[in-house]
């Protein structure tokens, strides 16, 4: 019998749309001149740059010049924090963020905090969701930056953004938000959500790899992190990647003119997946929030399993899938994310992160509901701490 394979990591990237590649393509051969040049080549690569530009800022309600290429989500998110601390600093030195961030914003903290900068860091509910009173009682006279989270990557907990920004605004603090997995699967409305500066990349919504943006609200001033010849409205320097800027204009397009009816396709294998999965599995939990989650995304964790192995036997099954975020899948300490719930550390390694893309089919999710509990019981039988219950 042939194995399968299965693609259910989606949230660690996609694959690229065949719509984006063909897009891309005359970019590498054709139209490869510099953005920056006078002549024809570099014209018609400026062009394309801008056309793009127009499509990512429609895809969340902004302006196109209000929209920066980056290099990924973790740049643009250096780009926006370290930009804001950096600029402000005779301001005041405080921010605020959440427990459970990615690595991108809270690694980027964590170094503000070693050059001075003070960080609250906001606790969540046992479903991942920021306190929104407890985030409003942090701020100070001197609270520069408010980031939090569009959509969490591991448990797919969507945060309550529309309140975040009304509550930055209202007290005269800019407000970041990391949408690099809510980005082309749920609407983002930049105006309406109060959002002063917003993350995104191309790779998790069917987009290359290597290519990212980030909104910049009129008005909103930053402080460059990165020097060279001036690019990006002096915030990016470096020659742009065009190709990958086509891409990812081209995947914002089809992901904006197909939200609904990929979020609806989506969410059914979602829950299909996750009726399946807590019916057939004794002692298996859904992770983060019943329905306030992304439509793509399924957390569980299973009493007495360790993720990694469950990982790996899934995989050689034929199906790809994750333990938590690809950025720290090859570290041995338990989920932030998970720790942050509450939960035990036997519990938070014992997670499986099952995310499903426009591409996937119940097919799909039924063959995996046929295989997972027999993975689930052969970890069992070794298990010393499902054995001693």
């Amino acid at each position: 019998m042939v194995k399968p394979r299965i693609y259910f990591d989606n949230s660690a990237t996609t694959m690229v749309a065949p719509e984006v590649v063909e897009a891309m393509l005359p970019y590498y051969t054709q139209y490869y001149g510099n953005a920056s040049s006078l002549h024809t080549f570099g014209q018609e690569a400026k062009k394309a740059l801008e056309e793009s530009r127009a499509k990512v800022a429609a895809l969340i309600n902004a302006q196109p010049d209000e929209i920066i290429f980056t290099g990924g989500g973790t740049e643009s998110d250096n780009i926006a924090i370290k930009g804001i601390a950096y600029r402000n600093r005779t301001k005041g030195k405080h921010i605020i963020t959440s427990s459970i961030e990615h690595p991108a914003v809270l690694e980027t903290c964590r170094a503000l905090e070693k050059e001075g900068f003070e960080l609250t860091y906001v606790r969540v509910s046992s479903e991942g969701i920021v306190d929104t009173q407890e985030l409003e009682r942090s701020i100070r006279k001197d609270t520069i930056l408010i980031t939090v989270m569009h959509s969490n990557n591991e448990i797919g907990t969507i945060q309550p953004v529309e309140e975040i920004g009304e509550i930055a605004a209202r007290h005269g603090i800019p407000f970041h938000t990391d949408a690099v997995q809510s980005a082309g699967k749920i609407k983002i409305d930049v105006k309406a959500q109060h959002i002063d500066l917003l993350t995104l990349t191309a790779h998790k919504i069917h987009g290359p790899k290597g290519v990212g943006a980030l909104y910049i609200r009129k008005g909103i001033q930053l402080q460059p992190i990165i020097h060279g010849g001036g690019h990006e409205k002096g915030l990016r320097s470096s020659t742009e990647n065009v190709a990958g800027v086509v891409g990812f204009g081209k995947a914002c397009e089809i992901a904006a003119t197909n939200l609904e009816a990929n979020a609806d396709h989506m969410r059914k294998l979602r829950e299909r997946a996750i009726e399946g999965v807590l019916a057939s599995i004794e002692a298996s939990y859904l992770n983060g929030h019943r329905t306030q989650r992304l439509p793509n995304n399924a957390n569980f964790r299973f009493t007495g399993i360790e993720g990694e192995s469950l990982v790996l036997m899934l995989d050689e099954a034929g199906f790809a899938t994750s333990t938590g975020s690809a950025c720290s899948s090859h570290k041995l300490q338990p989920s932030h994310v998970l720790m942050a719930l509450g939960l035990r550390h036997e519990e938070a390694h014992g997670s499986l992160r099952v995310t499903f893309s426009r591409y996937n089919t119940e097919a799909e999710v039924d063959l995996f509901l046929q295989t997972l509990p027999g993975i689930v019981g052969e970890l069992r039988k070794i298990s010393p701490l499902w054995n001693r219950r």
